[in-house]
């Protein structure tokens, strides 16, 4: 099992923290707010609190932020992160909800990468599922995918087997680049949302034929 960092106390920070504790890893709660952070420790059976900018505890790092602060979290924390593998959960859509904020040539998770330590390893996963859909997991028999991407194997190994912890199967999609086509994923979802589905309660996933 994973020793996890989650720096954020949003519902995907709780969904992720909730389901990593049931899949028998360590969990550590960050947050600017300390109050805030313990309050949402104490609705999970096993996890900590830790300090805002020290060195989290955890291997692999969660940024369970939104977007616009993800990379000034990053550059705060520096050399903390020396050697950790960070998870990239953000979608950096736009407020009218319909292009992206990020250069056409680049992704969310790739301008995160940008602020990171050289020896630390972004990978993107979870951006396409809504929250209370990772936490309710899998649905009607079916398991949730969960899409990656990351240009060091094994950091998207490792990513991997925490995804598998939770009872969720992890699709690789490629090196980080990749992450731009997953963020527009999770902007083609609000736009179901907004258009034909009309609510949250769904996911998108892959099924192989044969």
């Amino acid at each position: 099992m994973s020793s996890i960092s989650i720096v954020g106390l949003g519902n995907m920070a709780g969904a992720l923290a909730g389901r990593a504790l049931a899949g028998g890893n360590a969990v550590e709660i960050i947050g600017r707010d300390p109050a805030k952070a313990k309050e949402l420790a104490g609705t999970l059976d096993g996890a900590t609190v830790g300090a805002p900018g020290a060195v989290p505890a955890g291997d692999i790092v969660v940024l369970a932020v939104p977007y616009a602060g993800a990379a000034a979290v990053v550059s705060e924390y520096g050399d903390a992160l020396r050697g950790k593998v960070i998870i990239d959960i953000t979608n950096p859509v736009a407020p009218d909800l319909q292009g992206l904020v990020t250069p056409d040539d680049s992704s969310g998770a790739q301008e995160i990468a940008k602020a990171a330590p050289d020896d630390a390893q972004v990978v993107k996963a979870f951006n396409t599922l809504f929250s209370h859909v990772l936490a309710a997991g899998p649905a009607e028999g079916r398991t949730l995918d969960v899409f990656i991407a990351g240009d060091d194997a094994q950091a998207k190994a490792r990513v991997s087997a925490f995804v598998e912890s939770l009872g969720l199967r992890p699709m690789d999609t490629g090196e980080l680049s990749m992450a731009r086509a997953l963020e527009n994923v999770a902007l083609l979802q609000l736009g179901l949302v907004a258009h034909s589905v009309k609510h949250t309660d769904f996911y998108l996933g892959v099924s192989v034929l044969g």
